[in-house]
């Protein structure tokens, strides 16, 4: 395996992740956790959380990936998926 292999290997992993962690960053967060739920009730779960995953694909210039992070830890991620 080449240094370039193993460095995109290791991105592939993470940035599956990163969406798991700006959730956590929300669902951690008094205060955004609030303008969250004030913004879901506005909008809607779906819509929200299509926006901020939007988001945050646009923010890391990320690819669009078949598979998504198996076993998020966030529970706004894990509630959106059980209702797919």
């Amino acid at each position: 395996m080449t240094s370039t292999e193993l460095a995109a290997m290791v991105i592939a992993r993470f940035n599956k992740r990163i969406t798991n962690e700006v959730f956590l960053t929300i669902q951690n967060d008094r205060d955004l956790m609030l303008a969250y739920l004030r913004t879901v009730a506005e909008h809607g779960l779906d819509n929200v959380n299509q926006t901020i995953g939007k988001q945050v694909k646009k923010a890391y210039h990320l690819a669009n990936v078949d598979d998504r992070e198996e076993d998020p830890s966030c529970t706004l991620i894990q509630t959106h998926q059980r209702f797919e």
